[in-house]
């Protein structure tokens, strides 16, 4: 059901914000770990007061917050809506020129900045979707930018509606927009205890319906292999190269499955991302990824077991193994308050869609949150092919994301109500 009497300001705002060179960076020793964030997110904090979120502001470490006071005196649980302003550093995010394909009719889409840059009909199955939207795209030369700034402009044309609306019935609505959730730290300085949310959603999913409550567990794996060195004259009997010994363990690594691009869905993966050394030592950097913790400490078992059987062969050598936790499934906390999900599933049908439950294959700002007790499931922005040039959202899902958005807040009303 769309909102009726109400002209979006969702497309604007997006296009505003994509303007803005937001990429987040590896490795960086700051925080946020690129200045430019700063800016926009500024920008953000102008926009929410505009809104009319007075308290907005921006912290010293990048983060947005603001504050939507409830209209009502019934005891509303206070609902949390997050999203993040960073770009992957993958691909540029300066400059960005976004292209409507207004009315689009079906067939591959050229981006026109770079022609090479094509979005394949038969590589893009959600593009049958879109017979008769307005489909976004960058010019090819960089992404899009919609992962995030759709969320965020999302979120910011729900919030105008409702202030809008006075008549729509809502509790305490906080909204945070975050660094560095690229890079993994989004919620590296978020203070949850001063967020002082109930609930939470990230805005920051990709198809039109889409509700994702899982996420992976994820381990990160430290394989040290230390040789002995010598000079190489005289080296006979005596010299115990590392860098050899650590290809041959990664040359046992199974070939057909068990790695990121032999598998999908529920499977999980060892994945060798960084390696490192000389003679004396080689480190190998390993992400552990499964759906379920059991899984998890099958694959770092099977990896421990086959390092040290080939680092046996070499008696000289010496091996270091460490297991470093990353993240755990949300699905496990989720799951303890089942309603969080279910209010989002029935907001996405109260908006017209087919509501689908489905899993992130890789972690969310969502999924640590929920492990520092604000439970936090994901919501659709509309986007597709994140982290590319070949970036594309359609202006009528991010419509109906923010229906959604709009819808949950009474949903949420509405129980309070019922519980009275």
């Amino acid at each position: 059901m769309a909102l009726e009497n109400y002209e979006h300001t969702v497309l604007d705002r997006f296009l505003k914000y994509v303007g803005y060179d937001t990429q987040s960076a590896e490795d960086a020793e700051t925080f946020p770990s690129t200045e430019e964030q700063k800016v926009l997110a500024q920008v953000l904090v102008e926009d929410l007061k505009a809104i009319g979120l007075s308290d907005a502001n921006m912290d010293a470490h990048g983060y947005v917050t603001a504050t939507l006071e409830a209209n009502t005196e019934k005891r509303i649980p206070t609902l949390g809506l997050i999203a993040h302003l960073d770009t992957s550093p993958d691909v540029s995010g300066k400059d960005v020129k976004p292209h409507i394909h207004k009315n689009y009719q079906g067939g591959d889409i050229v981006l026109t900045g770079d022609r090479s840059q094509v979005i394949q009909e038969s590589e893009n199955p959600n593009l049958k979707e879109q017979i008769g939207n307005d489909v976004i795209t960058s010019d090819g030369t960089t992404l899009l930018g919609a992962d995030n700034k759709a969320g965020i402009a999302e979120i910011f044309d729900a919030l105008q509606y409702i202030v809008r609306h006075p008549e729509i019935e809502h509790g305490p609505i906080r909204v945070a927009v975050t660094p560095d959730e690229e890079v993994g730290n989004g919620t590296k300085y978020f203070d949850v205890k001063a967020f002082a949310a109930d609930y939470a959603y990230t805005v920051d999913g990709e198809t039109a319906g889409e509700i994702e409550n899982e996420t992976f567990c994820a381990d990160s794996v430290t394989v040290k292999i230390h040789g002995h060195n010598v000079h190489p004259g005289y080296a006979k009997d005596k010299l115990v190269n590392s860098i050899k010994i650590g290809s041959e363990f990664i040359d046992q690594l199974p070939k057909k499955g068990l790695s990121p691009e032999t598998t999908e869905k529920r499977e999980g993966y060892v994945h060798p991302h960084h390696i490192s050394g000389g003679i004396e030592t080689t480190t190998i950097k390993f992400l552990i990824r499964d759906f379920e913790e059991d899984g998890l400490k099958e694959k770092e078992t099977m990896l421990q077991k086959l390092a040290e059987r080939v680092v046996k062969r070499y008696p000289k050598a010496k091996l270091e193994f460490e297991v470093e936790e990353s993240y755990r499934n949300m699905r496990f906390k989720l799951d303890e308050d089942p309603k969080v999900v279910e209010n989002a599933m029935e907001a996405v049908r109260r908006a017209g869609v087919e509501p689908k439950l489905n899993l992130i294959r890789g972690g969310t700002d969502g999924a640590r949150l929920c492990y520092e007790g604000l439970l936090t499931p994901n919501i659709f922005t509309g986007g597709h092919n994140f982290h590319s040039k070949l970036e594309w959202i359609s202006l009528q899902d991010m419509q109906r994301a923010v229906e959604v958005i709009v819808h949950l807040v009474q949903i949420w009303a509405e129980q309070a109500e019922e519980r009275r």
